[in-house]
């Protein structure tokens, strides 16, 4: 046995260790008390552990073909934070990479410096205000965009989630919804302090007070007599999917525009972030997120469309189970729901390849699609079966992919994996629309056919999120 070699490894991984935990004070200083939010390669560093700051460094080795080692970046992450910087998005990987490529002899200090220029500025507010946000309806998808909401909160100058509306229901219901976004079955336990204020009727998530407001119907409640004004009310219900009844919440006096995540209905903007956002505009008072199929495959899909061109196509999804189905047999409306989902696959429908022509017009008519309900709690897979406009080879279509997913205004929406081992379950806490699978592409000719992963809850919530970042007007620029 070579105990020399044993000790190298430990001390290696020491050192970086204790490197990584001098770290996270920078880090959240940064975050704190600037609004800088700090990444490696698209991964936040915001509220990480030693082990998550390492991992993330270690995940640079799919883009850069070597390592990223803690040693090289902290003296650059050092010299960022004696800079006054404005509110931003900085990548350290990308500065660490650069600097050993480009730096041509400049201490990080002055590397920082120059690539930094155009934010060294001075800090201060996003906003004049904190914009307000409201949540109604508490379920799956509303406790996801609370978490998200709660830790993206920083020094509370960006957006606060004042409230979550919702129908009332036992004597303990406060309890009841403080513990259900405490502890979840999928995701995890929330990252995080949670108590209840009894006399305000509100949970208490890192200093965060939410409010629960009981109300039967979305006009019946005065948002003001809260404190909320000016608010952005996301409906995660899904009762009402069409400008009338998406409207009544505009009634309510408070709020001031409305986020609908489900597909909206007639001509209710159906927004994919970062790819048709442009429809985002002061004027409009409601907007739909699409849904979190549509979230997946539309940044691929207009990713191909503009460097190969899509003939036709089809769209197949194997979508974990949800709520609205039954867990055991039983009656349901829809054909073959109301049999066992956590027992059978189960053939069903769904409007994705007909709503990804709502956010890219020229893919009208081209595209079918289906889905097959599989028996998993979270997590599905997208397969885009597709006719392109030119013949590609695996490595051209799949090195094109992995490229827009680091340098392009899709890399928050499209992520990429080369690993041989990955499965659904790896995929959980995914905060891009959508991952594609590289191992799994197949292509003959013109034809492709291609595998995206999706966190069909968190994922989606991070997209949502991004259009109430957009609506606000918190947009942070990225840097370098």
């Amino acid at each position: 046995m070579n105990n020399a070699k044993q000790d190298v490894y430990l001390k290696d991984w020491q050192a970086q260790e204790a490197i990584a935990e001098r770290m996270l004070p920078v880090l959240g200083s940064l975050y704190r008390d600037k609004n800088i939010v700090v990444t490696v390669y698209g991964r936040s560093l915001v509220n990480s552990t030693a082990i998550d700051i390492l991992k993330a460094h270690r995940f640079a080795r799919q883009i850069l073909d070597n390592e990223l080692s803690v040693v090289d970046s902290w003296p650059l992450l050092e010299a960022i934070s004696r800079l006054d910087l404005a509110p931003a998005r900085v990548d350290l990987g990308r500065l660490t990479f650069h600097f050993g490529t480009e730096g041509g002899g400049l201490s990080p200090d002055a590397y920082v410096r120059r690539e930094l220029a155009s934010v060294n500025t001075g800090g201060g507010p996003i906003l004049d205000e904190p914009q307000d946000i409201v949540l109604y309806g508490f379920g799956r998808i509303g406790r996801l965009l609370a978490r998200i909401l709660i830790e993206k909160a920083g020094s509370g100058e960006k957006f606060r989630l004042k409230a979550a509306v919702v129908r009332k229901g036992a004597a303990d219901d406060l309890l009841k919804r403080a513990s259900l976004l405490r502890r979840d079955s999928v995701h995890g336990p929330f990252n995080g302090i949670i108590t209840i204020d009894e006399e305000e009727n509100a949970i208490i998530a890192n200093g965060n007070m939410i409010r629960i407001i009981y109300v039967d119907s979305p006009e019946s409640v005065d948002y003001t007599q809260y404190g909320i004004r000016n608010a952005i009310l996301i409906d995660n219900t899904g009762k009402w999917r069409d400008r009338a009844g998406l409207g009544r919440h505009l009634q309510a006096p408070g709020i001031a525009k409305v986020i609908l995540t489900a597909p909206g209905k007639g001509d209710i903007p159906n927004v994919v972030a970062g790819v048709n956002h442009e429809l985002i505009t002061a004027e409009e008072k409601i907007f739909s997120a699409a849904s979190c199929t549509t979230n997946a495959i539309v940044p691929v899909l207009k990713a191909l469309q503009e460097r190969y061109g899509i003939l036709h196509g089809h769209i197949e999804t194997c979508h974990s189970y949800t709520n609205d189905q039954n867990l055991i047999d039983n009656y349901h409306k829809a054909s073959r729901r109301g049999r066992s989902a956590a027992l059978n696959m189960v053939i069903t429908e769904t409007g994705a390849a007909k709503a990804v022509a709502k956010v890219i017009p020229e893919l009208g008519g081209k595209l079918t699609g289906n889905a097959i309900r599989v028996p998993t709690p979270n997590v599905s897979l997208a397969i885009l079966n597709l006719e392109l406009g030119q013949a590609v080879t695996v490595a051209e279509i799949n090195g094109y992919l992995r490229g827009m997913s680091l340098e392009s205004p899709l890399q928050n929406q499209i992520d990429y994996t080369n690993s041989p081992e990955v499965v659904s379950s790896d995929f959980v806490g995914s905060r891009h629309a959508g991952v594609v699978d590289s191992l799994a592409t197949i292509a003959e000719g013109s034809r492709c056919v291609l595998y995206v992963w999706y966190d069909n809850e968190f994922g989606y919530s991070c997209q949502v999120v991004r259009m109430v970042q957009k609506m606000a007007g918190i947009e942070l620029p990225a840097l370098p």
